[in-house]
């Protein structure tokens, strides 16, 4: 749809013959256009000036890391001439190597060099040193311990994320082939793993028979992604060199290969081939990287989340057909997916930190931990359980301290039949993900993380745009809406005990304020207060949860901090839940959420305990 005259080709792309190769309609045409002035009014492309400063903050980083090498290489007495030939070459991948980049944007780079400088001293530590010092550096952070070692930073406000490759190489030249197999020779797995960002991006372009039309498409897919919330490679979907690979050649649920697996006995490194490595059989969605070593780029891709991607391509296509059919617009297809309306039941993970910086790398960890946690639900319940983790993070405005929240949704996997009182109990693995979060070497006093269960009226109205919950929608009248949950519409209005009619979901706004776990990894017992008893008075730090008295219908999470445990108990359907003794009557008609029934004093002392900054009263979660 997106040219305007037929491919023939001269050679074929990929391991299989393309769909078509007849050329587009003028209906096709006209859509292509309409589609063009969409993405370009919402904002996707980057204005003649970034373009420029882009490019003179990439020159000034080469510049930064020739100079480093240089001294480097004159600090280890090699000669004159070694320190005036002495090279790093840098090299970018990701969106802005391919080409569809939009504004604000951050750059991945390769910074390239010889052999007698390392990644962990001098990379690591010799040229963070250098970049602490410049006044254009903001917002360092080193992370060696990830699975592809990177800096990140910004540099004059732009966001750099640097990875650095030693090849076996004394000089390393600027017309480097990082195509050539040869750069491979004698590094290390990382070293691998740096190099093929470069490698698989250049082989992704020359792959695709017009570069415009894929730059077009890829930018489209990954804008209709991020607004349907699966694009998100850390979390379990898909990243930008997933959705890369499947606008190039896209014949899922078959392995998606550009070209043939290539092996090098020369070299030895593992492959992709799940004939001869059990645990690539594992794999729910392979992606198969161009570039040797072939490898998965969608490896973090789970079952739950493998779910929700499905709803979504089935989403997109239905609007697609009625484009199509000219019963729809562009527009329709970008809807932005509301997450906070599908599911009855979430858990939702704080964490905070003593400032902004120790939070950029708390998060980060936390945030790749996340998916673990997705796994070891569907691992506890059999995949009974359903999770669909939300890849945004959400800011309390109303907090004092450095926090973000995540969220995951959770449900009864479809056509499962509950069983009077059968229930997940889920405790021992949240309690392992906590534990497995608190293993964080480079934690520091202030860097906490609570994990609780809320439900959708207790969704805190910080994570809306504007502040306050929209009046929802019926299933039967948002049809465009996939099914990833089977919540039905709420009552515009509900009465509290007491109280007359309360319209929960007009437009005004509120102090928005976190829901309550049953026990607060912040909270020590003096600081509860006697107010709050009740709220604590069953967390297994003061003895055994009660028994749940909840139906087969009912749902029922109880104490997700530590020690305590998540009891569920779902039937899509019904809405209740019983979050301890002060809350057995909650139903569709009378309940707000655990925080809406708290005193004033109470929620002033939950946000002062949430703040509080190196307090006795915070401790490390062991």
């Amino acid at each position: 749809m997106v040219g305007s005259e037929a491919l023939p080709s001269p050679r074929q792309h990929g391991v299989t013959k393309p769909l078509s190769l007849a050329g587009p309609s003028e209906a096709d045409l006209l859509r292509t256009k309409k589609l063009n002035k969409f993405l370009l009014d919402a904002g996707l492309y980057e204005s003649q000036e970034e373009a420029a400063k882009r490019e003179k903050v990439l020159g000034r980083i080469k510049q930064i890391v020739v100079d480093w090498v240089k001294e480097l290489t004159r600090l280890r007495g090699y000669s004159d001439q070694m320190v005036e030939d002495a090279n790093a070459v840098i090299f970018t991948f990701g969106s802005y190597r391919l080409g569809v980049h939009g504004p604000g944007a951050d750059i991945d780079t390769l910074c390239v060099g010889p052999s007698y400088v390392n990644r962990d001293e001098d990379f690591f530590f010799g040229l963070h040193e250098m970049l602490t010092k410049m006044d254009e550096v903001t917002e360092l952070q080193p992370v060696p311990s990830a699975h592809v070692p990177v800096m990140k930073f910004k540099f004059e406000g732009i966001s750099i994320d640097l990875l650095y490759a030693s090849i076996s190489r004394l000089v390393v030249p600027d017309d480097l082939d990082i195509s050539d197999v040869s750069v491979l020779y004698n590094v290390d797995e990382p070293t691998v793993r740096s190099l093929n960002g470069c490698r698989v991006a250049d082989q992704i372009l020359k792959h695709v028979p017009n570069v415009e039309h894929f730059r077009t498409t890829l930018r489209c897919l990954k804008f209709w992604a991020k607004r349907r919330g699966v694009y998100s490679n850390v979390t379990g979907f898909l990243g930008g060199v997933n959705w890369a690979l499947l606008v190039a050649r896209w014949r899922w649920p078959n392995p998606v290969m550009l070209c043939a697996i290539q092996e090098n006995e020369e070299l030895g490194c593992t492959v992709w081939d799940p004939r001869k490595n059990p645990k690539d059989k594992t794999h729910h969605m392979p992606i198969i990287t161009p570039a040797y070593p072939c490898m998965n780029s969608s490896y973090n891709v789970s079952i739950s989340t493998l779910r929700v991607m499905t709803e979504q391509f089935q989403f997109g296509n239905r609007i697609c057909e009625e484009i199509e059919l000219n019963k729809a617009q562009w527009p329709m297809l970008f809807e932005p997916y509301m997450f906070f309306e599908s599911y009855k039941n979430y858990l939702q993970v704080d964490i905070v930190a003593a400032d902004p910086d120790d939070l950029r790398a708390w998060k980060g960890w936390v945030e790749s931990r996340l998916r673990q946690l997705t796994l070891m639900i569907e691992r506890d319940t059999q995949g009974k359980l359903q999770c669909h983790p939300y890849p945004h993070d959400y800011i309390d405005p109303s907090k004092q301290c450095s926090h973000n929240a995540f969220f995951m949704g959770l449900q009864r996997k479809q056509g499962e039949i509950v069983q009077e009182n059968q229930q997940f109990d889920i405790r021992g693995t949240v309690e392992e993900f906590r534990h497995s979060v608190n293993m964080y070497m480079f934690w520091k006093p202030g860097m906490e993380i609570y994990v609780s269960h809320v439900r959708r009226k207790q969704i805190p109205l910080y994570v809306f745009p504007d502040g306050y919950k929209r009046a929802r929608i019926p299933r039967s009248m948002n049809h465009h809406q996939p099914v990833s949950g089977s919540a039905s519409a709420e009552k515009p209005s509900l009465k509290r005990k007491g109280e007359g009619h309360v319209e929960r979901d007009s437009p005004q706004r509120r102090k928005s304020v976190s829901p309550i776990p049953i026990t607060s990894p912040f909270m020590s017992p003096q600081s509860r207060g006697s107010d709050s008893s009740d709220m604590y008075s069953h967390s297994l730090a003061n003895g055994p949860e009660p028994e749940s008295n909840l139906k087969s219908e009912e749902v029922g999470l109880i104490g997700c901090s530590p020690g305590s445990s998540i009891v569920t108990n779902e039937e899509v359907g019904t809405e209740k839940t019983s979050l301890g003794s002060n809350t057995q009557d909650s139903s569709e008609e009378d309940s707000h959420s655990a925080v809406d029934k708290l005193s004033g004093d109470q929620i002033q002392v939950r946000r002062n305990i949430n703040c509080l900054r190196g307090s006795k009263s915070i401790s490390h979660l062991v």
